[in-house]
């Protein structure tokens, strides 16, 4: 029997291997301390298959099937950092649950989240992790996150984990006057991070911060 090649390395414990993460996290950029605390308590390794869990706090993107991933850990900080930054903000929409990993990151912070996955497989399995973990301020749907969800709008904040060329216009009617979106922009390979906030006039305001790259923002449902 050939023995694996991970069969001798030694495991960080969750708990030190998250404050690793944190003190990471902290010298890339990530200075709210807000955010760093959530991170901290979130148990990533919950959110990936237990063939991925040895790596589970390292800081880089890993595969959770289904052609996703579970974002970098940077990236989740830095958009969390950016959407709460300047205003509370109280009711927020995730588009793109995945895993749910960035949903329990928001949830430690925001009081009401709601998050949209059009992978059905994804959206049950992040309702099941979360739910195990014990979060209740997160309300779940699957469907069509192009379409955001306006039953519950308008939003605090919009939180889009996936890439696209536009903005769709019906996320930007469902916030509210302002609120900020956060998302990446662009085709795949040459995506950007923006901020839209919009104004008491509903005029919206755009910021570009820095490259990033995520899967594609897909219409309909799988």
């Amino acid at each position: 029997m050939i023995a694996s090649k991970h069969a001798t390395r030694a495991p960080l414990l969750p708990d030190s291997a998250r404050r690793r993460l944190v003190d990471d996290l902290r010298g890339q950029g990530v200075t709210d301390e807000r955010v760093l605390a959530a991170i901290g308590r979130v148990p990533r390794h919950e959110f990936v298959s237990e063939g991925m869990r040895w790596r589970a706090y390292e800081n880089t993107a890993l595969p959770i099937g289904q052609a996703q991933t579970i974002s970098q850990p940077l990236v989740v900080g830095l958009m969390t950092q950016t959407l709460i930054a300047d205003a509370p903000r109280k009711r927020v929409l995730e588009v793109g649950t995945g895993c749910g990993y960035q949903a329990a990151v928001l949830a430690e912070i925001i009081n009401s989240v709601f998050t949209i996955e059009r992978i059905k497989v994804l959206s049950m399995q992040a309702r099941e992790t979360l739910r195990r973990l014990g979060y209740q301020n997160i309300i779940f749907q699957y469907g069509d996150g192009m379409s955001g969800w306006p039953g519950h709008s308008p939003y605090d904040g919009i939180l889009v984990t996936a890439g696209a060329p536009e903005i769709p216009q019906a996320l930007t009617a469902q916030l509210a006057a302002g609120g900020r979106l956060v998302m990446p922009l662009g085709g795949s390979g040459a995506q950007r991070l923006v901020v839209i906030d919009k104004q008491a006039d509903g005029r919206l305001q755009r910021r570009d911060l820095s490259g990033v790259s995520f899967v594609p923002l897909v219409a309909g449902k799988a």
